[in-house]
């Protein structure tokens, strides 16, 4: 890893903590996912490669990684003024940005509704696109409402590296195997859920109403006018390429690219190919 300076951002729910890189060149922003990521572990690989030629910027998102305690709920409205806090704390007018999951959202949201502060898009895996049958929605949103399910059972369940080991290889990643830092990886996700993290996030909580999605991006994403990568894993446990592939279709001139055998850490699956992915989208 590159070298990284900190930036705390004080706020009145807690201290947002900002992780820079990078002396000069074009800004670029990156939103990690929800849940047992942070900062660090969705952009591990990323941010040196960027921070040669990049002004970076990562966010731990309000609960996560050391933007912890929070008090309140973090949800989409709070993690959409989260972006635009980081900027302007910065002096950041514009920059790229790149985001993962939860952040892929926040990335296409932030697109949407503040589009003179985004230079270019990329989402990876991004949320914000689904949508569930009847029955597994409503189960969803059960889930969502009742603590005892989406974070006290969690954490439980998570406290052992066995369980986090078998919850990587088999959520997060097309083919552990050709992980070569799966035990780096697991250590810094164990880090999380022992810091009573491993539960879903208030975005994801707060984004599913009983009937539908309260937060469903699809009817504004043909108001993106920037350009727009979209990076799917074609073994991503869940986001499906279908939903990634019209998300990008509905989006003026988007480039949709699918990664055969990869799943939805794509960027710690491959992240030589997913560095190259971004990077060439960043510089064209």
């Amino acid at each position: 890893m590159t070298a990284l300076r900190d930036h705390v951002i004080p706020r009145p729910e807690g201290d947002l903590h900002v992780h820079l890189a990078g002396e000069s060149g074009p800004p670029v922003l990156l939103l990690s996912g929800a849940g047992l990521d942070n900062a660090l572990l969705s952009w591990h690989h990323l941010i040196p490669d960027l921070a040669r030629d990049h002004r970076v910027i990562a966010p731990d998102w309000p609960k996560q990684g050391r933007s912890r305690p929070w008090r309140g709920r973090a949800g989409h409205d709070v993690l959409l003024r989260t972006v635009v806090d980081v900027l302007d704390d910065l002096g950041v007018e514009r920059a790229a940005v790149v985001g993962l999951s939860q952040g892929g959202a926040l990335a296409l949201a932030t697109a949407i509704e503040h589009p003179e502060r985004v230079e270019r898009v990329v989402a990876l895996a991004p949320a914000g696109t689904l949508r569930f049958p009847p029955g597994l929605h409503q189960l969803l949103w059960l889930t969502a409402r009742v603590p005892l399910l989406s974070r006290t059972l969690p954490n439980l369940a998570f406290r052992s590296r066995a369980a986090v080991t078998a919850f990587t290889r088999r959520a997060l990643f097309g083919d552990a195997g050709r992980v070569a830092d799966l035990d780096g990886i697991v250590d810094q996700i164990l880090g999380e859920a022992r810091a009573r993290n491993a539960g879903s996030s208030d975005w994801q909580n707060d984004s599913i109403g009983f009937r539908r999605m309260r937060v469903d991006l699809r009817p504004r994403l043909p108001e993106i006018r920037c350009p727009a990568l979209f990076v799917q894993g074609d073994r991503d446990a869940g986001v499906p390429v279908a939903t990634t592939r019209a998300a990008a279709a509905a989006v003026p001139g988007a480039r949709f690219v699918v990664l055969p055998g990869r799943g939805h850490w794509s960027n710690r699956e491959s992240p030589d190919e997913v560095n190259a992915l971004v990077r060439e989208f960043l510089d064209g």
